[in-house]
């Protein structure tokens, strides 16, 4: 690769670059942003629900069903596995998301 060609790809990464910085510094109002719970809690509030209620238990069951299916298919109990761990994943995401996100520094 000549030198030519090294500065025609670095100087629109560059310019990108420059272009992006300057947004963020520019919208003050997007860096930190601690509202929003009065427009989307609700609907937050109802798909936890969802998910952590009779809904997540039959979406974890019928995951686990579908990889015990699909394991029988092919030969292999990494189907299984693999609806365990998606079942798993469908119950305890919103706890894990409230954790992550509501966490503080000591």
């Amino acid at each position: 690769m000549n030198n030519t060609s090294r500065k025609i790809w670095t100087a629109p990464v560059s310019i990108w670059t420059f272009g992006f910085v300057s947004l963020l510094l520019l919208n003050q109002e997007c860096i930190a942003g601690t509202g929003g719970s009065s427009e989307f809690g609700t609907i937050y509030t109802l798909l936890t629900g969802w998910l952590q209620g009779m809904l997540g238990r039959i979406l974890a069951v019928t995951f686990v069903m579908v990889g015990l299916v699909a394991g029988v298919m092919r030969g292999s109990m990494m189907g299984l596995v693999l609806g365990i761990a998606c079942g798993l994943g469908v119950y305890t995401a919103p706890t894990v998301i409230d954790n992550i996100v509501t966490a503080t520094l000591p």
